[in-house]
């Protein structure tokens, strides 16, 4: 590949993060994991009992912090983004993410994984975020204990690899 890839993920499970890694591997590509600034805890995670997640995702406006931040964004032309899918969207986090940084002339993929959600329309509304990015790639939904055949596939099949 001779254009620079990045892929950020944020993954509280592992689902996410393994695929994250079985992208950057396949495209030889630098990879950043997403990480709260507060870590998320188990009943944060507990859906439908007023946790933090729940909240977060009840308010289109919240915008968790990250800890941390990617070195020289400006030096990659492809940025894959890994999520897990969280009532139907992106974690806010996500948002907290595209909004921190400059996407202008940058391709844009998105992933997400989900036990039983599609990709929905969490990444056009995701795209909203950064309308500057030169290219947004029809994301794609993975299962928990998607191999790295399927993760390659798709990768050859939207022609970044």
């Amino acid at each position: 590949m001779d254009r620079k890839a990045l892929v950020a993920y944020f993954s509280c499970t592992g689902t996410t993060k393994r695929l994250a890694e079985y992208a950057a591997e396949i495209l030889g590509a630098d990879i950043y994991e997403i990480a709260a600034e507060e870590p998320y805890t188990e009943a944060d995670l507990a859906y439908y009992t007023g946790g933090r997640a729940d909240q977060e995702q009840n308010d289109p406006n919240a915008r968790p912090a990250i800890a941390g931040n990617v070195e020289d964004m400006d030096g990659y032309d492809i940025v894959l983004i890994g999520y897990p899918i969280w009532h139907g969207q992106a974690p806010r986090i996500i948002s907290t993410f595209l909004e921190s940084y400059d996407f202008s002339g940058k391709t844009i993929v998105p992933f997400c994984t989900s036990h039983s959600s599609g990709i929905g329309s969490s990444a056009v509304d995701l795209h909203a975020l950064c309308p500057d990015s030169v290219e947004w790639v029809e994301g794609m939904r993975f299962e928990a204990g998607t191999a790295r055949d399927a993760m390659e596939e798709w990768i050859q099949s939207i022609g970044i690899g």
